[in-house]
């Protein structure tokens, strides 16, 4: 799992797991997302994980789908998902506006700009981080979006609420940048998002 080898690579030993109990009790909490939002939520309710991964108080970092399965409802197998961050997920398609020619999935490197949490110093504003997506969360509340990526639309890279965070990039394909900000989510004691 590339997660738990970016990880390693900062000094950390992860625990893979699925038990609740080990859940509650871990100091943070990544959830990266693998797979369909439609099977993955399937799984998550009938594990009972759903309501478990709300309900956290450490601070959570979802990762991708981790991010779409955290927004309100997802295209993806129309599924709602956890709910936590009031964003509809969509599937990248020509609109009026959007680049005809955008290649589906997003895959590949794009800037993050509008930083406006502590997962992230001011050095990486404008930087770039590794995308893997065909469907995008659109900024729906401006309060919990903590940066934006344009990729024909503008999407919510990121959001904060309380002690729950997510991207859409990944930040263990992210090289020296997306350790950075996995260096800033350990290190810190809650992801709030910082006053404007």
């Amino acid at each position: 799992m590339s997660v738990d080898f970016a990880l390693q690579r900062l000094g950390i030993k992860a625990n893979v797991t699925s038990d609740q109990d080990e859940i509650r009790s871990a100091d943070r909490v990544i959830f990266p997302g693998v797979g369909e939002a439609s099977t993955t939520m399937a799984y998550l309710r009938h594990h009972k994980l759903d309501q478990l991964i709300r309900d956290l108080k450490q601070p959570v970092l979802g990762i991708c789908l981790g991010l779409q399965l955290m927004c309100s409802h997802s295209e993806e197998g129309d599924v709602d998902c956890l709910g936590i961050f009031p964003e509809m997920v969509k599937r990248f398609i020509p609109e009026p506006g959007m680049e005809p020619m955008l290649k589906v999935p997003h895959m590949g490197w794009n800037s993050i700009t509008g930083l406006k949490s502590n997962l992230f110093n001011e050095s990486l504003e404008n930087q770039y981080f590794y995308f893997v997506h065909s469907y995008y969360p659109i900024p729906e509340d401006d309060s919990v979006i903590t940066s934006t990526c344009e990729y024909g639309v503008e999407f919510a890279a990121s959001v904060t609420q309380g002690n729950l965070s997510a991207v859409q990039f990944h930040p263990e394909k992210s090289q020296e940048l997306g350790l950075a900000m996995l260096r800033n989510f350990i290190a810190s004691l809650a992801c709030q998002v910082s006053p404007a």
